[in-house]
């Protein structure tokens, strides 16, 4: 859990929905966003004088409906908090949502406002490993990560994130926003509450990117950034 768990507490499961086709939020990131929408411009006033929530939501693959219309979404989602924003002399926005936990919609809600809101039900972490196991998952993960990182500073951030005392769920969503998977997998993530199998699909991703015999300079895995 995270500091700003707290909002969720006053959180009456009605959210205001944000449909993207290539952004998967996860808990405890910071995303920045540049909203120039019109509807979504009042999403965001709306959001800024309220609770200052939002539901990232992904748009199904293979949708081939307007972005301007309603597209379908998963029913996986991030509730974010807005956290900072700045509102441009043209009437857009720069903010940055800050995740605060798992949703999944429980039913879309008709309304008069210009975009979508729905029901959407928290979810909670389920932590079904022992913590010998945490502790052995931690250094598979420092062990297939770290040798790829070459950056100096990078690696020493990478060191001390896998030995500090952050929930392995915690961990796992960090992992999960920063590597270079395809949404779909992203999003399976997101939508997994037990941290033991989001873990066991990182590894799995990570090992399938394993070369059985890396050659010199080949980088594993591909891509790992911490910008």
């Amino acid at each position: 859990m995270n500091d700003d768990d707290p909002i969720l507490d006053s959180f009456i499961e009605q959210a205001r929905l944000f449909p993207l086709p290539n952004l998967v939020l996860f808990p405890h990131i910071d995303q920045p966003l540049h909203i120039f929408e019109p509807r979504y411009r009042q999403l965001t006033a709306d959001a800024l004088a309220d609770d200052r929530l939002i539901a990232l939501a992904l748009v199904t693959e293979g949708s081939k409906v307007d972005l301007a219309g309603s597209p379908p979404i998963h029913p996986g989602v991030c509730v974010g908090r807005i956290i900072a924003e700045k509102m441009m002399d043209d009437g857009e926005y720069l903010l940055v949502l800050r995740g605060l936990a798992r949703g999944r919609i429980v039913e879309e809600i008709a309304g008069d406002e210009p975009y979508r809101t729905a029901r959407v039900q928290v979810l909670q972490d389920a932590i079904t490993l022992p913590p010998a196991d945490v502790l052995a998952v931690r250094r598979r993960f420092a062990s297939l990560i770290l040798p790829s990182v070459s950056n100096p500073n990078q690696r020493k951030e990478l060191q001390e994130l896998f030995s500090k005392e952050i929930p392995l769920g915690m961990l796992c969503d960090f992992l999960a926003y920063k590597l270079h998977l395809p949404f779909a997998r992203k999003q399976q993530l997101l939508e997994e509450p037990d941290v033991a199998t989001r873990a066991r699909i990182l590894l799995e991703e990570l090992s399938r990117s394993l070369p059985p015999g890396p050659p010199e300079g080949r980088k594993f895995p591909p891509d790992f950034s911490l910008n």
